[in-house]
């Protein structure tokens, strides 16, 4: 009876072994990364962004100003590419049309890995969630939160892949997402809308530091309404979301009437 159980433990432990050392591995992403966020578009958007991970779970701060008051931004991980940032200047805009797209500045910062909402769903598919990113009040927020982060992120931050981006736009100073230029996403929408504002790759950490070139504070919340239909970036996500941005985007420009 000892012979007959002697395998299968065996089996079990030798099964279980490459499990533990993933765990491991996975858990070469613990630390603290910092971003120091800079401008893309020329948008004059500047900012930081602290991420402290321990497992599965991400506590995020991100401090952004010069943003477009009163109006929602969309703010992800992006993964998956080569961990890096366009320029501020117009180097990357491939068709001449003076804005460097998302899908222009995707070969630098890869996808969306995490939604970087105020609350519920951080996945992709949340990239289209306008009730659920920061406003801008004053043309500054600062955000704070906790949530889980899936693996592939997770490695990205260990591989030194991961981005912090943060979109929308005023190119023509009108005080909102317009413009003769649609986005490359959906053309039912403004490009102003959908690209990227300020980038930063985050890096590890010193003990006790924080990026250089720090946002002000400000009286921006981690949520809020206002203006929030006029975003669209759900196609961001690539995830068919870029139908229901048009919807929201067309209800904003109704009222507006």
């Amino acid at each position: 009876m000892r012979k007959a159980f002697a395998l299968p433990t065996v089996a079990i432990a030798a099964a279980a072994f490459p499990l533990l050392t993933m765990g491991t591995a996975l858990a070469d992403h613990d630390g603290s990364y910092q971003a120091s966020l800079g401008a893309v578009n020329s948008s004059g958007v500047s900012g930081t962004g602290m991420v402290t991970l321990k497992g599965d779970q991400a506590t995020v701060t991100v401090k952004a100003s010069g943003l477009l008051a009163g109006s929602p931004h969309a703010q992800h991980f992006h993964i998956g590419a080569m961990g890096t940032c366009p320029t501020n200047d117009l180097a990357d805009d491939a068709d001449k049309d003076g804005f460097v797209s998302v899908t222009e500045a995707a070969k630098y910062y890869g996808a969306i890995g995490t939604s970087l909402t105020t609350e519920g769903d951080t996945s992709p598919d949340s990239g289209l969630a306008v009730d659920r990113f920061p406003t801008a009040e004053g043309g500054s927020y600062t955000y704070e939160r906790t949530f889980s982060v899936t693996e592939d992120v997770q490695k990205a931050f260990a591989a030194g892949t991961a981005v912090l981006v943060v979109h929308g736009i005023d190119k023509d100073g009108s005080g909102a997402y317009d413009g003769d230029i649609k986005s490359d996403l959906d053309p039912s929408l403004p490009m102003e809308a959908t690209a990227p504002a300020a980038c930063g790759p985050l890096k590890a950490a010193q003990m006790g530091t924080m990026p250089a070139g720090g946002a002000e504070t400000g009286a921006g919340a981690t949520s809020g309404t206002e203006n929030q239909a006029a975003i669209g970036v759900g196609a961001l996500a690539a995830v068919g979301a870029a139908a229901a941005g048009a919807v929201a985007y067309r209800r904003r420009q109704a009222d507006q009437a």
